[in-house]
């Protein structure tokens, strides 16, 4: 699944890969489990969903 990210004050989506999905998910949560959030994110962004993690957003990207 291919992963789009955008700070609060970005304008454009970013196509975004998993080792730096868990680097901004690190820095927005701190020591709360990076692995764990990422998961839960892939699976609500599975129904269209955006989910926000601290001032970052994820969605999935559109084909």
């Amino acid at each position: 699944m291919n992963i789009e990210t955008k700070y609060s004050y970005e304008k454009k989506w970013t196509l975004t890969g998993e080792k730096d999905l868990l680097d901004i998910i690190s820095q927005e949560v701190g020591d709360a489990d990076p692995a764990g959030t990422l998961a839960y994110v892939k699976e609500s962004i599975k129904k269209g969903k955006v989910i926000s993690v601290g001032s970052c957003k994820f969605r999935k990207k559109e084909q």
